[in-house]
């Protein structure tokens, strides 16, 4: 078991862990605080499955998540300030 597996496995229960805190968060903001982590993690996981691969797509399904996750927490964060989201 080389250091890749070993951290691919830490990544992917600190996943589940942000999964409990989206589905089970006291507030609003925690779970999008925990969505936010759980999107960074999941980039984290396709680059050590790029590098342990040497897919390189793997790379560009983890920038297109990145990037709904970005559009995502502005769009929250606006939805949550109380404006339309066309404002």
């Amino acid at each position: 078991m080389d250091i890749l597996e070993i951290l691919l496995y830490i990544q992917i229960a600190l996943s589940v862990f942000c999964l409990f805190r989206v589905i089970r968060g006291p507030s609003i903001a925690d779970r999008m605080v925990g969505l936010d982590i759980f999107g960074i993690l999941v980039v984290g996981i396709c680059a050590i499955l790029a590098i342990q691969t040497g897919r390189s797509f793997i790379l560009d399904i983890a920038i297109a998540w990145i990037i709904l996750s970005f559009i995502g927490t502005l769009t929250l964060a606006k939805y949550l300030s109380g404006k339309k989201l066309n404002e």
